[in-house]
């Protein structure tokens, strides 16, 4: 299997679940995985304090890919998550591009979906939080403190609905999964990285490491995995 350069969101998120569905279901609880996405979030944070765009970059896919395989576990299509949070729109103050600091907006904008809009490809997702977010309105240590903040609204999320098990909670765990990836792309743009481009060199043949689909990494491998 390959994951290609034109590929959509929801076809990454599938192509995690064939190549790594296998093992995740055998090791791998959603607080492990959850875990999983912050070591190497935190380890791309390394790479942007020391000035490595590559590490910060192969890191955070493999983040994003934790991250994947976590909203599998959790059947969260977040593809569409993400476009109904932002539907090429601030999901805060409800324009392109955000005017949230110019405008000082107190509270939350009525947000209007056009499908027209709506991108197809990862490539195209990019694009539009770019023209949204734009990176030269913030500093790349900006953008990982920012993505930061988000992986921790993501994790009290996720304990939040894990201690117990209500709607309320697993709403709120899909909005801040959406605004987490706003916040990866985010990272990407400030890097001027091609995010689907990285990741179809990333996953050209199925798993990065070991090569197969279903991964055939065991459990220590996985764990003593690192860039």
């Amino acid at each position: 299997m390959q994951l290609k350069a034109d590929a959509t969101i929801k076809e990454y998120q599938q192509f995690i679940k064939e190549v790594y569905g296998l093992s995740n279901d055998r090791y791998f609880s959603l607080q492990d995985m959850l875990t999983n996405v912050e070591r190497f979030m935190t380890r791309a944070l390394k790479g942007i304090r020391k000035g490595d765009k590559e590490k910060t970059t192969l890191n955070l896919m493999v983040s994003l890919s934790w991250f994947m395989s976590m909203m599998n576990q959790l059947h969260i299509d977040i593809e569409q998550e993400v476009w109904k949070r932002f539907p090429y729109k601030c999901s805060y103050c409800g324009s392109c591009p955000c005017v949230c600091k110019v405008q000082k907006i107190q509270t939350r904008q009525p947000v209007t979906v056009d499908e027209n809009k709506r991108p197809k490809t990862i490539e195209e997702f990019q694009k539009m939080f770019g023209e949204m977010y734009p990176a030269l309105g913030r500093t790349l240590d900006h953008a990982g403190v920012h993505l930061v903040e988000e992986m921790g609204e993501v994790a009290e999320a996720i304990l939040s609905y894990r201690g117990n098990r209500n709607d309320g909670d697993f709403k709120n765990v899909i909005l801040e999964s959406a605004d987490l990836m706003s916040c990866i792309m985010g990272v990407f743009n400030s890097l001027e990285t091609n995010l689907a481009r990285e990741l179809s060199y990333t996953f050209e043949n199925n798993c990065h490491v070991c090569k197969k689909a279903p991964c055939v990494c065991s459990f220590a491998n996985i764990m003593d995995f690192k860039f």
